[in-house]
């Protein structure tokens, strides 16, 4: 007896016919292609943000390293031995090494110093532009979501008013399913541009970090080239100059 009261009461219940399924079943295809391109452009911004993210973080780790070891070793090729073997630092290195092998080619002294300028502010880019990739991709999700949103917002408005001018009223249950899809559509594309102007940003911000430190990194390397060895960075220097002093055991009394 109870359950079949339970049961009465929930076919007597009025159904959902406005939710975020029914939605885009009444949408039809085109709802059900918004929210699919909505979808792609949303696990691609997420992909790439945690993707980079990490790529850059190696890099920024590995930078730690050459500042604490690289400059101790007696050369250029024994430091870079010591960095990791797909590292970038260690790629500015060897492309440094390998202009130095080459520049005996060159007619003068001048040609000399340009060609390892050269050949370092390549490798720079190099780097730089593999760090960018993907970040096109975040610029363009958050400039043209909205708009795709905005079209099935469109779409859900055009229907609202169909509905309309068959009921000859423009009541609410007539409406409600055509304006809630347009609402939908709206907040969709704000949803996925959001996350990835700001992912854009955040990614875009660290690669300038990255930029700097390896054009003051290649500009170190292509002064201990051109002195053979006799110039290296000064804070490092202080540093290994600091060392031994600290370590000296302090005089009796």
């Amino acid at each position: 007896m109870v359950f079949e009261l339970l049961a009465a009461a929930a076919s007597a219940a009025p159904q959902n016919k406005f939710g975020f399924a029914e939605a885009l079943e009444q949408g039809g295809f085109i709802a059900y292609a918004t929210v699919s391109i909505l979808g792609i452009m949303s696990f691609g911004s997420f992909f790439i943000l945690i993707t980079k993210w990490i790529e850059q973080n190696k890099i920024m780790s590995q930078h730690k390293a050459v500042r604490a070891n690289f400059w101790r070793a007696p050369s250029l090729r024994d430091g870079a031995a010591k960095l990791d073997k797909n590292s970038a630092w260690r790629q500015v290195v060897e492309d440094g090494l390998a202009a130095e092998d080459q520049h005996s080619k060159m007619v003068n002294e001048t040609d000399a110093h340009d060609w390892l300028q050269g050949s370092l502010t390549r490798s720079e880019q190099s780097i730089n532009a593999r760090l960018a990739g993907g970040l096109p991709f975040l610029a363009t999700v958050g400039a043209t979501s909205p708009f795709i949103g905005l079209f099935g917002t469109v779409v859900g408005i055009y229907r609202a008013l169909i509905a309309i001018g068959i009921a000859g009223s423009a009541s609410i249950d007539k409406v409600a399913g055509p304006v809630g899809e347009a609402l939908i559509m709206t907040a969709l594309g704000l949803l996925v541009a959001v996350p990835a102007v700001l992912a854009y940003n955040y990614l875009q911000a660290r690669n300038k970090r990255i930029a700097e430190h390896l054009s003051g990194f290649s500009t170190d390397i292509l002064a201990n080239i051109n002195s053979k060895g006799a110039v290296r960075p000064a804070v490092t220097a202080a540093a290994a100059a600091a060392k031994p002093a600290a370590a000296a055991p302090a005089p009796k009394a």
